[in-house]
C-alpha cells in the first residue's frame, strides 16, 4: 500500500460491515429514505490521522452505493461519519471515491 493511498479493492469482512451499519441512518437521512437491503460488498482504506473507507453496498436487488467513510483515532472516541455517498451505482461500477 502506497502510504497516503487507498488500498485495492477487497472483500468486505464483519468490521466493514458494522462500519457501514453504522452509518446507514446518516446515509438514509441524507437521501430520505429506508433501505431494506443494506449489505456490505468490498472496500478500500487509506490510512490518514484515523482511517478513510470507501465501501461498495448493495441498497436493493440491483443498486449499490459507494460511501466515503471516516473513522477517527481509537482515542478520539468517536463512531464512524459518512463524508460522501454516490448512489445508483451498480455491482460492476469500480469503486472510487
Amino acid at each position: 500500500m502506497m502510504p497516503g493511498g487507498f488500498t485495492d479493492p477487497r472483500p468486505a469482512t464483519p468490521e466493514i460491515q458494522q462500519i457501514a451499519n453504522q452509518v446507514k441512518p446518516q446515509l438514509e437521512k441524507e437521501v430520505n429514505m429506508t433501505y431494506p437491503i443494506f449489505n456490505a460488498v468490498e472496500y478500500r482504506s487509506q490510512v490518514v490521522a484515523g482511517t478513510n473507507y470507501c465501501i461498495k453496498v448493495q441498497v436493493s436487488d440491483d443498486e449499490y452505493a459507494h460511501l466515503l467513510v471516516f473513522r477517527a483515532l481509537p482515542q478520539e472516541d468517536q463512531g464512524p461519519k459518512l463524508v460522501r455517498y454516490w448512489t445508483g451505482k451498480t455491482r460492476y461500477d469500480p469503486l472510487e471515491c
